[in-house]
């Protein structure tokens, strides 16, 4: 592949964002380094070992309708690979386990009338069909909730589910972010049954980290991880960017692309007018500390069990060994909790690992009876400070810049979701937007500057 021989472009983040940006870039020609601070690429999306196992360290699926991300695997000849399983869902809730997979279960779901189902329904139905997200980033998601599914329903479902995933943050949320979340799934069900298709490539993240990594590097894209950024000026005199980073190091580029989150953008950019800054610095950020249980036998089945119960400490139980077949587990069935926190500085990150696990599996026998502390053959927590962008009322109006006003400087992240709950599909999908709308443009401006006038109007 040829190379613009006096652009470079730099990508700070080596998570599936920045690797996408890479890659398109890339295949259009330009020089890219891909630069990273921890020492491997993938972010969110990076795996681990657990026991004799490696699994990504945080839980990931692939919907049927996420299409930006089968069509990105299609590129790097992954997307044939995949596995599609049907899924069950579960829900704790009065101190019981219920099944809620299918039509039949709903009308048998014990804690809600029948007359609260069928506005709990309607309230799915209803949100899957809105595309005016806008104007539900006015309301508050408990107004809106409330007025659709009626106040018991609301107590009984929304609200724990609502703390659960945001904490007390939830009143200051718009009801965009509940309709995305009944918006991707509804897209998620097939016709006929309505059962979910859930779908991964087999080795998980892994795979995929380990196979995108290859293409990049096919395409000519410098690789480079444990590259930490401290600081980001621009230098009139050379109309360049310089990048100082931890030991050091600097190196100079034509145009950069930041994908980390907006507070560290704002910290390494002093070079920002003070409204940028406020704009960076004012996007708030969910957490999570997650949980990774490696088990001799599953706990009941269901990929993922939603909680209602309050003192129950997590958001949710995921089993991964739903959908990924036992056997890339070495036998064994991979269970996620996950507990999202609404502060980057919460507790819960200073908390110990062994009290986690003491809580946990306190947790998981108050909740699964059959469960036995032998069972468990690895235990191992993930932390991560700055998942997601909160969607507070209004929140498209005060997003940060994509094209800042230092020359040559974007930012693309996932604060720029803003109809759309934070997933790989989604990040894929805003980054390519992004590319459309701002960056490529700027390389239609390059490719004009250095052609000459090839005829004259007469």
């Amino acid at each position: 592949m040829k190379h613009s021989p006096s652009n470079s472009w730099g990508i700070i983040g080596g998570g599936m964002l920045g690797m996408t940006l890479a890659w398109r870039l890339a295949r259009k020609g330009q020089r890219v380094s891909l630069l990273e601070a921890a020492r491997e690429f993938g972010g969110l999306a990076s795996a681990w070992r657990l026991g004799d196992v490696t699994w990504d360290r945080f839980y990931h699926v692939v919907l049927m309708s996420d299409t930006d991300l089968r069509d990105l695997l299609g590129e790097i000849d992954l997307e044939s690979q995949m596995k599609w399983v049907e899924t069950r869902t579960g829900f704790y809730s009065d101190g019981k386990l219920h099944s809620l997979s299918n039509s039949v279960e709903f009308l048998r779901f014990p804690p809600l009338n029948l007359w609260q189902k069928f506005r709990l329904g309607g309230t799915i139905f209803y949100g899957s069909k809105v595309t005016n997200w806008r104007k539900l980033e006015k309301i508050p998601v408990e107004r809106w909730l409330r007025k659709l599914s009626g106040n018991k329903t609301f107590e009984k479902i929304w609200l724990p589910l609502l703390r659960a995933k945001l904490g007390e943050t939830y009143r200051e949320t718009s009801a965009a972010f509940i309709w995305s979340y009944i918006a991707r799934m509804y897209k998620a069900r097939r016709t006929g049954m309505k059962r979910e298709m859930f779908g991964y490539v087999p080795g998980g993240y892994a795979s995929v980290l380990e196979r995108f990594c290859n293409r990049l590097e096919d395409a000519d894209v410098e690789l480079c991880p444990d590259h930490a950024v401290q600081e980001i000026r621009f230098d009139p005199a050379r109309k360049q960017l310089r990048v100082q980073f931890a030991g050091e190091r600097e190196r100079w580029f034509d145009r950069l692309i930041l994908t980390m989150p907006s507070s560290l953008i704002s910290r390494v950019c002093p070079d920002l007018t003070e409204q940028e800054h406020a704009r960076f610095q004012n996007v708030r950020y969910m957490g999570v500390v997650c949980a990774s249980l490696l088990l001799r036998k599953p706990l009941a089945g269901y990929y993922v069990t939603n909680i209602t119960d309050s003192d129950i400490p997590l958001t949710g139980v995921i089993e991964m060994t739903a959908i990924v077949n036992p056997s890339e587990l070495g036998g064994h069935s991979l269970v996620y909790l996950p507990k999202y926190v609404a502060s980057t500085d919460d507790a819960a990150f200073a908390e110990s690992d062994s009290s986690i696990r003491e809580r946990l599996l306190s947790t998981l026998e108050k909740m699964y009876p059959d469960f036995r502390r032998a069972d468990v053959v690895e235990f191992k927590v993930a932390r991560a400070r700055s998942v997601m962008a909160l969607p507070t009322l209004n929140y498209s109006e005060n997003l940060p810049p994509v094209r800042t006003s230092i020359p040559g400087l974007f930012a693309i992240n996932s604060a720029q979701i803003v109809k759309g709950n934070l997933n790989v599909n989604e990040t894929i999908q805003i980054g390519d937007e992004c590319l459309e709308k701002y960056v490529y443009p700027e390389l239609e401006k390059i490719a004009d500057a250095k052609s000459p006038v090839a005829s004259q109007v007469h």
